[in-house]
Protein backbone atom coordinates (compact mmCIF):
# COMPACT_ATOMS: atom_id res chain seq x y z
CA UNK A 1 0.00 0.00 0.00
CA UNK A 2 1.43 3.54 -0.64
CA UNK A 3 1.53 6.24 1.81
CA UNK A 4 1.01 9.68 1.01
CA UNK A 5 0.45 12.87 2.91
CA UNK A 6 -0.99 16.23 1.60
CA UNK A 7 2.19 17.62 2.34
CA UNK A 8 4.47 15.60 -0.02
CA UNK A 9 7.15 17.27 -2.59
CA UNK A 10 9.27 15.47 -4.70
CA UNK A 11 12.93 16.65 -4.92
CA UNK A 12 13.62 16.98 -8.47
CA UNK A 13 17.48 17.15 -8.42
CA UNK A 14 20.27 17.56 -5.59
CA UNK A 15 20.37 21.57 -5.98
CA UNK A 16 16.07 21.19 -5.62
CA UNK A 17 16.78 19.22 -2.04
CA UNK A 18 19.10 21.59 -0.93
CA UNK A 19 16.51 23.99 -1.12
CA UNK A 20 13.46 21.87 0.74
CA UNK A 21 16.20 20.86 3.68
CA UNK A 22 16.51 24.39 4.31
CA UNK A 23 13.37 25.78 3.88
CA UNK A 24 12.26 28.85 5.74
CA UNK A 25 15.75 28.33 7.30
CA UNK A 26 16.58 32.50 7.84
CA UNK A 27 15.05 33.93 10.97
CA UNK A 28 14.86 37.35 10.53
CA UNK A 29 14.57 37.98 14.03
CA UNK A 30 18.63 37.46 14.76
CA UNK A 31 19.36 37.62 11.23
CA UNK A 32 20.87 34.13 11.08
CA UNK A 33 19.70 31.16 8.97
CA UNK A 34 18.93 28.90 11.48
CA UNK A 35 15.71 26.25 10.94
CA UNK A 36 13.01 25.72 12.76
CA UNK A 37 12.50 22.36 11.89
CA UNK A 38 13.73 18.97 12.74
CA UNK A 39 14.02 15.68 10.63
CA UNK A 40 13.79 12.04 10.27
CA UNK A 41 14.87 10.42 7.23
CA UNK A 42 13.07 6.92 6.26
CA UNK A 43 14.79 4.38 3.66
CA UNK A 44 10.90 4.13 2.29
CA UNK A 45 8.36 6.68 2.05
CA UNK A 46 5.59 4.03 2.77
CA UNK A 47 7.34 3.70 5.98
CA UNK A 48 5.30 5.81 8.53
CA UNK A 49 5.92 7.75 11.81
CA UNK A 50 5.43 4.38 14.34
CA UNK A 51 7.47 4.22 17.30
CA UNK A 52 8.91 0.35 17.61
CA UNK A 53 6.58 -0.46 20.68
CA UNK A 54 3.67 0.23 18.29
CA UNK A 55 5.42 -2.08 15.55
CA UNK A 56 6.13 -5.18 18.63
CA UNK A 57 2.75 -5.24 19.78
CA UNK A 58 -0.66 -3.76 20.05
CA UNK A 59 -1.02 -4.44 23.24
CA UNK A 60 0.89 -1.53 24.29
CA UNK A 61 -0.75 -1.35 27.88
CA UNK A 62 0.56 -4.37 29.49
CA UNK A 63 4.15 -4.74 27.71
CA UNK A 64 5.66 -1.56 28.22
CA UNK A 65 6.38 -1.38 31.72
CA UNK A 66 7.33 -4.95 31.56
CA UNK A 67 9.61 -3.98 28.59
CA UNK A 68 11.28 -1.13 30.93
CA UNK A 69 11.40 -3.08 33.86
CA UNK A 70 13.09 -5.83 32.72
CA UNK A 71 15.45 -3.46 31.18
CA UNK A 72 16.55 -1.95 34.40
CA UNK A 73 16.72 -5.30 35.76
CA UNK A 74 19.48 -6.62 33.47
CA UNK A 75 21.58 -3.60 32.46
CA UNK A 76 24.80 -3.10 33.65
CA UNK A 77 25.56 0.23 34.67
CA UNK A 78 23.20 2.84 35.21
CA UNK A 79 21.94 6.13 33.65
CA UNK A 80 23.40 9.59 35.32
CA UNK A 81 20.13 10.00 37.16
CA UNK A 82 17.65 7.03 38.03
CA UNK A 83 14.70 8.87 36.82
CA UNK A 84 12.05 7.24 34.02
CA UNK A 85 12.84 9.42 31.70
CA UNK A 86 16.64 8.48 31.99
CA UNK A 87 15.70 5.11 31.70
CA UNK A 88 13.64 5.73 28.67
CA UNK A 89 15.58 7.43 26.90
CA UNK A 90 18.51 4.83 27.80
CA UNK A 91 16.52 2.13 26.43
CA UNK A 92 15.31 3.99 23.49
CA UNK A 93 19.22 4.67 22.35
CA UNK A 94 20.47 0.59 22.73
CA UNK A 95 17.08 -0.17 20.64
CA UNK A 96 14.65 -1.78 23.37
CA UNK A 97 11.02 -0.79 21.38
CA UNK A 98 9.65 2.42 23.18
CA UNK A 99 6.98 5.22 22.66
CA UNK A 100 9.48 7.22 21.77
CA UNK A 101 11.00 8.24 18.19
CA UNK A 102 14.36 9.65 17.28
CA UNK A 103 14.48 12.94 15.21
CA UNK A 104 17.57 14.84 14.09
CA UNK A 105 18.33 19.16 14.26
CA UNK A 106 20.67 17.78 11.13
CA UNK A 107 19.18 17.23 7.90
CA UNK A 108 22.15 15.71 6.19
CA UNK A 109 21.79 13.16 9.38
CA UNK A 110 18.53 12.58 8.25
CA UNK A 111 19.35 11.98 4.51
CA UNK A 112 22.09 9.84 5.79
CA UNK A 113 19.80 7.11 7.64
CA UNK A 114 17.11 7.79 4.07
CA UNK A 115 20.01 6.36 1.91
CA UNK A 116 22.05 4.15 4.31
CA UNK A 117 20.06 0.92 3.54
CA UNK A 118 21.22 -0.35 -0.35
CA UNK A 119 18.38 -3.20 -0.18
CA UNK A 120 16.06 -0.35 -0.27
CA UNK A 121 17.47 2.17 -3.09
CA UNK A 122 14.88 0.21 -5.86
CA UNK A 123 12.39 2.84 -3.71
CA UNK A 124 11.51 6.19 -3.14
CA UNK A 125 12.75 7.64 0.58
CA UNK A 126 11.77 10.43 2.27
CA UNK A 127 12.55 13.16 4.88
CA UNK A 128 9.62 14.06 7.43
CA UNK A 129 10.55 17.73 8.12
CA UNK A 130 8.18 19.03 11.20
CA UNK A 131 8.13 22.44 12.56
CA UNK A 132 9.64 22.15 15.73
CA UNK A 133 9.08 25.69 17.06
CA UNK A 134 5.78 25.51 15.53
CA UNK A 135 4.39 22.42 17.01
CA UNK A 136 5.26 23.82 20.58
CA UNK A 137 1.78 25.96 20.24
CA UNK A 138 -0.16 22.84 20.01
CA UNK A 139 1.47 22.31 23.81
CA UNK A 140 -1.12 23.12 26.47
CA UNK A 141 -0.25 26.33 28.15
CA UNK A 142 1.15 25.42 31.41
CA UNK A 143 4.27 23.40 29.36
CA UNK A 144 4.10 26.31 27.03
CA UNK A 145 5.03 28.61 30.71
CA UNK A 146 7.22 26.38 31.27
CA UNK A 147 9.26 26.19 28.11
CA UNK A 148 9.40 30.17 28.19
CA UNK A 149 10.19 30.46 31.61
CA UNK A 150 13.44 28.09 31.09
CA UNK A 151 14.12 29.03 27.83
CA UNK A 152 14.23 25.94 26.54
CA UNK A 153 14.38 24.80 22.48
CA UNK A 154 13.02 21.56 23.93
CA UNK A 155 12.18 19.84 26.92
CA UNK A 156 15.27 18.41 29.16
CA UNK A 157 14.97 15.17 30.68
CA UNK A 158 15.65 16.76 34.27
CA UNK A 159 12.22 19.25 33.47
CA UNK A 160 10.51 16.32 32.32
CA UNK A 161 10.47 14.44 35.76
CA UNK A 162 9.84 16.52 37.54
CA UNK A 163 6.51 17.88 35.53
CA UNK A 164 6.03 13.95 35.04
CA UNK A 165 7.56 11.03 37.81
CA UNK A 166 6.64 8.21 35.62
CA UNK A 167 4.71 7.66 32.23
CA UNK A 168 1.38 7.39 34.78
CA UNK A 169 1.65 10.42 35.60
CA UNK A 170 2.04 11.35 31.85
CA UNK A 171 -0.64 9.60 30.35
CA UNK A 172 -3.13 10.90 32.99
CA UNK A 173 -2.28 14.40 32.08
CA UNK A 174 -2.60 13.68 28.35
CA UNK A 175 -5.98 12.35 28.97
CA UNK A 176 -6.77 15.72 30.87
CA UNK A 177 -5.47 17.88 28.14
CA UNK A 178 -5.46 16.37 25.23
CA UNK A 179 -3.08 14.63 23.19
CA UNK A 180 0.65 16.53 21.86
CA UNK A 181 3.63 15.96 20.85
CA UNK A 182 6.28 16.74 22.75
CA UNK A 183 10.23 16.65 21.71
CA UNK A 184 13.29 16.32 24.56
CA UNK A 185 16.69 15.99 24.40
CA UNK A 186 18.13 12.81 25.43
CA UNK A 187 21.24 12.62 27.95
CA UNK A 188 24.51 12.46 26.08
CA UNK A 189 25.08 8.89 26.52
CA UNK A 190 27.41 8.61 24.35
CA UNK A 191 29.24 10.40 20.91
CA UNK A 192 26.92 8.41 19.17
CA UNK A 193 23.69 11.25 20.18
CA UNK A 194 25.73 13.71 20.35
CA UNK A 195 27.32 13.37 16.85
CA UNK A 196 23.67 12.24 15.49
CA UNK A 197 22.61 15.40 16.70
CA UNK A 198 19.61 13.85 18.18
CA UNK A 199 16.24 14.53 20.39
CA UNK A 200 13.14 11.91 21.00
CA UNK A 201 9.33 12.84 20.49
CA UNK A 202 6.55 11.19 22.62
CA UNK A 203 3.18 11.53 23.05
CA UNK A 204 1.08 11.30 26.39
CA UNK A 205 -1.11 8.43 24.50
CA UNK A 206 1.46 5.55 23.24
CA UNK A 207 -0.82 4.06 20.98
CA UNK A 208 -0.99 7.10 18.95
CA UNK A 209 1.29 7.56 15.28
CA UNK A 210 2.39 10.88 15.29
CA UNK A 211 2.03 11.05 11.41
CA UNK A 212 -1.70 10.58 12.55
CA UNK A 213 -1.50 13.65 14.73
CA UNK A 214 0.48 15.76 12.16
CA UNK A 215 -1.75 14.78 9.40
CA UNK A 216 -4.61 16.79 11.85
CA UNK A 217 -2.17 19.99 12.40
CA UNK A 218 -1.36 20.12 8.67
CA UNK A 219 0.79 23.66 9.72
CA UNK A 220 3.50 21.85 11.41
CA UNK A 221 4.91 19.19 8.74
CA UNK A 222 6.25 18.91 5.08
CA UNK A 223 7.18 15.59 3.67
CA UNK A 224 10.32 15.38 1.13
CA UNK A 225 10.37 12.30 -1.07
CA UNK A 226 13.61 11.20 -2.52
CA UNK A 227 13.03 9.65 -5.38
CA UNK A 228 15.09 6.13 -6.53
CA UNK A 229 17.02 7.55 -9.27
CA UNK A 230 18.16 10.46 -6.88
CA UNK A 231 19.42 7.94 -4.03
CA UNK A 232 22.41 6.46 -5.13
CA UNK A 233 23.91 10.65 -5.96
CA UNK A 234 22.33 11.65 -2.68
CA UNK A 235 24.61 8.68 -1.03
CA UNK A 236 27.67 9.34 -2.63
CA UNK A 237 27.98 13.24 -2.28
CA UNK A 238 26.75 12.39 2.31
CA UNK A 239 30.00 9.79 2.20
CA UNK A 240 32.22 13.38 0.30
CA UNK A 241 30.76 15.02 2.57
CA UNK A 242 31.96 12.15 5.70
CA UNK A 243 28.32 12.01 6.63
CA UNK A 244 28.90 8.22 7.19
CA UNK A 245 27.75 5.47 9.61
CA UNK A 246 31.78 5.97 10.86
CA UNK A 247 31.11 8.93 12.02
CA UNK A 248 27.65 8.50 12.92
CA UNK A 249 28.07 5.29 14.96
CA UNK A 250 31.87 5.97 16.22
CA UNK A 251 33.54 2.69 17.32
CA UNK A 252 34.07 -0.10 15.44
CA UNK A 253 30.46 -1.57 14.23
CA UNK A 254 30.49 2.01 12.70
CA UNK A 255 33.01 1.27 10.87
CA UNK A 256 32.56 -2.16 10.04
CA UNK A 257 28.83 -0.80 8.99
CA UNK A 258 30.33 2.03 6.63
CA UNK A 259 32.64 -0.50 4.58
CA UNK A 260 29.99 -2.86 4.13
CA UNK A 261 28.10 -0.76 2.54
CA UNK A 262 30.61 1.02 0.47
CA UNK A 263 32.15 -2.36 -0.63
CA UNK A 264 27.76 -3.66 -1.45
CA UNK A 265 27.08 -3.87 -5.28
CA UNK A 266 23.89 -1.77 -6.00
CA UNK A 267 21.86 -2.43 -8.57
Amino acid sequence: MTFTTPNDIRAKDWVHLQELIFKDAFDPTINRHRTKYVFRGLSSSNYQLETSLIRLNNNIGQIEKPLIRNFRKHAIGSPSADTTWHWLSLAQHHGLPTRLLDWTFSPYVALHFATASVDHFNEDGAIWCVDFAGSRKSLPPDLMSEMQREKMRGFQIDTLNNLFRDLEAFEEYGKKNGNFLLFFDPPSFDERIINQNALFSTMPDPSTRIDDWLLQHPDYYFRIILPKELKLEIRDKLDTANITERVLFPGLDGISQWLKRWYSKIS
